[in-house]
């Protein structure tokens, strides 16, 4: 019997979600922070080569390593998450897809990542972060909630050092943000020697603003940056464009 053919069991709120590659699927809990649409689109920004290694902080339920483990030759997945119920979902998830030998799934806090794991140790690091800082909206009364979507357990800071520690020279950090803060993290990427090299900005309609960035920096790279075309999410309401069929995968 197979991994993927093991019977998870699933607790109040949870629910298996299809991913729509390789077969993969992902275990979520309905009642707490599911994958959004920035996930799915940093797993297809993100560039991981044959035999390398990747780091993704903040995990969640493994949507991010679970994804890059199913579109790319990537050696190995590991990711980080601070939430016991969510880290469970994601190693749940990775026996579920049969991926045990490939992706490993940690309980820790980013802030702690330097004592974690080895420094230099991945070729490619990933990070959904919280775009909110406390004076950003109203903040979740429901604490995992708010740590998804505010910088309640970690700040932007925080992210960028752990990355800048763990990733080796030459290798690259992906993130996707939004744009409102689009300086700042220009400006924290640098402060931690990890040059942005590559850029794309997401909007909803051809003729709105954007509101999410992608980002790829490099650890000790040399200045100069690309910022590719625009990617477009919606062709009209409820009907995505090509691209971002692409990238769903179906």
């Amino acid at each position: 019997m197979t991994e993927q053919n093991l019977t998870i069991e699933l607790k109040e709120g949870e629910r298996i979600d299809e991913l729509h590659r390789n077969g993969y699927r992902i275990v979520q809990n309905e009642r707490l922070f599911c994958f959004g649409m920035d996930a799915v689109l940093l797993s297809g920004f993100a560039k991981v080569k044959e035999g390398e290694r990747v780091l993704d902080l903040g995990t969640g339920t493994g949507i991010i390593p679970i994804l890059l483990a199913a579109k790319t030759e990537g050696e190995h997945f590991t990711g980080l998450e601070i939430s016991k119920t969510s880290a469970d979902m994601a190693q749940r998830s990775v026996a579920l897809n049969g991926l045990s030998e490939r992706m490993d799934v940690v309980l820790g806090d980013i802030k702690k990542a330097g004592a974690l794991f080895a420094p230099a140790s991945f070729d490619v690091v990933t990070s959904n972060p919280p775009y909110m800082t406390g004076g950003h909206g109203l903040v979740n009364p429901d604490v995992e909630k708010a740590a998804a979507r505010h910088e309640v357990l970690c700040t932007l800071e925080d992210v960028v050092s752990a990355a800048a520690k763990l990733v080796r020279s030459g290798g690259r950090f992906y993130m996707v943000h939004r744009p409102f803060r689009l300086a700042e993290i220009i400006r924290v990427l640098s402060a931690h020697q990890l040059e942005p090299k590559r850029m794309q900005l997401v909007y909803p309609y051809v003729d709105r603003e954007p509101n999410m960035v992608l980002i790829e920096a490099v650890r000790g790279g040399r200045p100069r940056m690309t910022v590719e075309k625009p990617l477009i999410v919606y062709e009209k309401p409820g009907v995505y464009t090509g691209e971002i069929t692409d990238i769903y995968g179906y």
